[in-house]
């Protein structure tokens, strides 16, 4: 019987998207092993261990395992789902180690100094060094690793995410429920997720931005309420915090338009859950998110005001028109967690 411990210990941060994608591809882990040949674990935070088929799976993740980690000796893979991670068998060489990397973000964060960057890389390249099969979330982001680390001949996969199932759009009492047609963004509130550059966007369209997501950047938070201010729109502007998933997808299914300027994705979850509700996209064209956006969504080259109107304007005649609403959502089903599952499996078992 080979043994597989999946790594949740980022679920510790709920209204992530590393808290989603351990989850989401853990739940489908389960319905695709092999029980006959298989057993399936969770190395998981107290508090997040009641969401697989039996609490029975999970092994408790401990702060201090970043120290000194159980031997596990007994397992046959470790799959580590976050490129920093600090919990990794180290010197168990008999466990074999899956890598997942999702960015190499801190590349593009002009915030930090060239010394922090090659710091991050020096650690992460420790982390390839001692993996046996490393796996991006994109060819963006297996672009981005060939080029800054030595994958040293392991073998290197893209496995695309899936897309989270947006089942029950509703709204309570206490939601914010919109008074007009309403663009929607969600993510953590921080400077690389370049939501400021929608706000002219209000000025010559009569609706509303709903952005939500975790406040991760006081200073950004306070920019983009000084912004709308600013350009006379605050009234327009609503910052909802961490919303439900019943309250995000009431805001996906009815949107006017989805809009996602990141400027620093290695795949761009929100993107492909619009795409499930066959909105029109509007994206920036950086990094992974003409990777995930393909030829159904709109893109800005570049955050002049002048520019995205034209953007979102002519996006929104051409989606109209063209009705590509059926198209967006055909795409949409190619980013399928059960999909991603059976991949991640085969990586599991040429590894056996």
């Amino acid at each position: 019987m080979h043994k597989i411990i999946f790594d949740c210990e980022r679920m510790k941060y709920p209204f992530t998207g590393l808290y989603h994608y351990c989850q989401n591809l853990g739940k489908y882990l389960e319905k695709n092993i092999d029980l006959r040949q298989e057993q399936l674990f969770f190395y998981s935070p107290p508090g997040e261990q009641d969401w697989s088929y039996s609490p029975s799976n999970h092994l408790t993740q401990n702060p201090l395992h970043k120290f000194v980690l159980p031997a596990f000796s007994t397992f046959d893979i470790w799959h580590a789902t976050y490129q920093n991670t600090h919990y990794m068998p180290m010197l168990n060489r008999k466990i074999k180690v899956v890598l997942s990397i999702h960015d190499l973000n801190f590349l593009y964060d002009e915030k930090k100094s060239a010394a922090k960057k090659q710091k991050y890389l020096r650690y992460l390249q420790g982390l390839i060094n001692r993996a046996d099969a490393i796996i991006c979330i994109s060819d963006f982001s297996k672009k981005d690793v060939l080029q800054h680390c030595d994958v040293k001949n392991k073998p290197l996969y893209v496995i695309h995410n899936g897309t989270n199932l947006l089942l029950t759009p509703e709204l309570t009492a206490l939601s914010y429920k919109p008074r007009k047609p309403f663009l929607f963004s969600i993510g953590v509130i921080n400077r690389k997720k370049n939501f400021h550059v929608l706000l002219p966007l209000l000025k010559k369209n009569t609706m509303e931005l709903l952005i939500a997501g975790k406040n991760d950047d006081q200073d950004y938070l306070s920019f983009i309420e000084k912004r709308s201010r600013d350009l006379g729109v605050e009234e327009n502007v609503h910052l909802l915090g961490h919303v439900t998933e019943n309250e995000k997808s009431w805001y996906f299914n009815n949107c006017r338009a989805f809009a996602f300027p990141s400027i620093s994705e290695g795949f761009g979850l929100p993107v492909a859950e619009a795409m499930s509700c066959g909105k029109p996209l509007f994206l920036s064209d950086r990094t992974a998110l003409p990777e995930i956006g393909g030829d159904v969504s709109f893109y800005f080259h570049d955050f002049n005001p002048d520019h995205i109107q034209q953007v979102f304007t002519t996006g929104m005649e051409k989606y109209n028109e063209n009705g590509l609403k059926e198209k967006i959502k055909e795409r949409g089903t190619s980013f399928c967690w059960h999909k991603s599952a059976k991949q991640y499996l085969d990586v599991y078992r040429s590894l056996y």
